[in-house]
């Protein structure tokens, strides 16, 4: 299990939301990424974990209006598009960090 970061920031002008964890570097992720990954259940089917969510129904001007935390174990953003239902977990954050790098 990931442990809490030490730092989130929605960052609007560089288009990211930053995430520090303890002892490593931070994580950048894009806008547009992070609301195409969304968990939720309108946007990934809870029974066979299909992603329904298109990256071309996500504008590519989507804009993190701010990020709260859900407990120790994840954070919920609000988005330009109304939408905000997505819980992410640090874990899948981590996990998402990787799919970064292969980018």
């Amino acid at each position: 299990m990931s442990h809490a970061p030490t730092s989130v920031k929605v960052l609007k002008e560089q288009g990211v939301v930053e995430i520090v964890w303890p002892t490593e570097q931070p994580v950048r992720f894009p806008f547009h990424f992070l609301r195409c990954h969304c968990p939720c259940a309108s946007c990934v089917n809870e029974v066979t974990g299909e992603v329904m969510l298109t990256p071309e129904a996500v504008p590519l001007d989507i804009i993190a209006n701010g990020a709260e935390l859900c407990g120790n174990y994840a954070m919920r953003i609000g988005w330009s598009d109304r939408h905000d239902t997505g819980i992410y977990t640090w874990n899948n954050l981590h996990r998402l960090a990787g799919l970064l790098d292969r980018r």
